[in-house]
């Protein structure tokens, strides 16, 4: 069994992934790079392919169908769940796996930056740091790290297309077990940048309520990617 799956849903993320990939590309043979593509058009399968990745297909374009997927083909010991579009600093894969040798019980999630030298989005930064630090609300573009037992204990990311990570972790018995780490993930600033960075937050805590009020997981999908 190897020490760490790393395990990355993918549509048309030819752009973004060989970034990720080449950051990805020091754990070498201490563990595997699982892709799950729902139907890209473009050439991320053979981006994958190139940097020596396992990929997967997923008939259905569901992000939490992809990530379980990834899981249940995975043979580490430690699973590693990233967004496509993440970035990783030289030194994470020494930390982890000094990280990895302690207690398999708690969940880890990395520092949330922003790829983006703007001065705005140093506030969504404190704000993201604040929501999951103190209200133990971390997000699945922050990276999650879950020992094996521990995910699939707690019956892994259910096949939904959005909110997999909120509905995972509010399985969570508790929440004392979520550990961020002093180790920074670089997301790309894409998804605010269609609209104002205020409006987006609001637009996506609104989303977030809506489920958690039992709106059907189909019209927020709806909405959400009208947007």
């Amino acid at each position: 069994m190897s020490k760490i799956s790393i395990i990355i849903p993918t549509i048309n993320e030819a752009n973004h992934l060989p970034l990720l990939l080449s950051d990805l590309s020091i754990i070498q043979k201490e563990g595997e790079i699982i892709i799950v593509d729902c139907g890209s058009e473009d050439k991320t399968i053979d981006v994958a392919n190139i940097y020596g990745a396992k990929v997967f297909k997923s008939k259905e374009r569901n992000r939490g169908l992809q990530l379980n997927m990834g899981a249940k083909y995975s043979k580490g010991e430690w699973l590693i769940f990233l967004h496509a579009d993440s970035r990783l600093t030289q030194d994470w894969f020494r930390k982890i796996k000094l990280l990895l040798k302690e207690d398999k019980y708690f969940i880890y999630y990395f520092k949330f930056k922003i790829n983006d030298k703007r001065i705005i989005y140093r506030f969504l930064e404190i704000f993201v740091d604040f929501r999951s630090q103190y209200l133990k609300q971390p997000y699945g573009d922050q990276g999650l790290i879950i020992h094996r037992s521990i995910y699939f204990k707690n019956n892994g990311f259910r096949k939904i297309p959005l909110m997999e990570d909120i509905d995972f972790l509010n399985r969570l018995k508790n929440k004392k077990d979520l550990k961020q780490l002093n180790l920074p993930i670089f997301t790309s600033s894409r998804k605010w940048e269609r609209t104002n960075i205020f409006l987006q937050a609001f637009k996506n805590w609104n989303f977030r309520r809506r489920w958690s009020k039992g709106e059907s997981i189909k019209s927020i999908y709806s909405d959400y990617y009208k947007h």
